[in-house]
C-alpha cells in the first residue's frame, strides 16, 4: 500500500509539472507593432547585403513606401553594355574610346 502511494505522488507530481511547463507555451507573447514590422521589413530583405540592406532597412522600418533605388551597376556591368551600345553603332578608334569613356562615367 505504502508503495501505490509513492508512485501515485510521483504521477502526480509528474502530471503537475508537465501542465505548468506547458504553460508559457501556450501562452505565446504578441509582438509589438515595432517588432512585427521588423520581422516583416527582415523578411523582405532576404538577399540584400551591406549598404543595399541598411537603406533598404532603414526606409522599410520607417515605413516608406516608395519602391527603392536601382542598385548601382558594377564596372563589369556598366563595360559590357557600353560595348554592346558601342559594337551596335559600330563606332571605332577615337570615337569608339570617346564614347567608352562618357558611357563608364554614367
Amino acid at each position: 500500500m505504502c508503495m501505490q502511494l509513492r508512485v501515485l505522488a510521483v504521477a502526480s507530481l509528474l502530471a503537475f509539472s508537465a501542465s505548468a511547463m506547458a504553460a508559457p507555451q501556450a501562452a505565446k507573447k504578441e509582438l509589438t507593432p515595432q517588432q512585427q514590422r521588423m520581422s516583416t521589413c527582415n523578411t523582405q530583405a532576404t538577399g540584400k547585403k551591406g549598404d543595399e540592406r541598411k537603406t533598404f532597412m532603414s526606409s522599410c522600418l520607417k515605413g516608406d513606401t516608395a519602391a527603392p533605388a536601382p542598385a548601382k551597376q558594377t564596372q563589369q556591368q556598366k563595360m559590357t553594355s557600353c560595348n554592346k551600345d558601342a559594337s551596335a553603332k559600330t563606332l571605332k578608334g577615337d570615337e569608339r574610346k570617346t564614347f567608352m569613356s562618357t558611357c563608364l562615367k554614367g
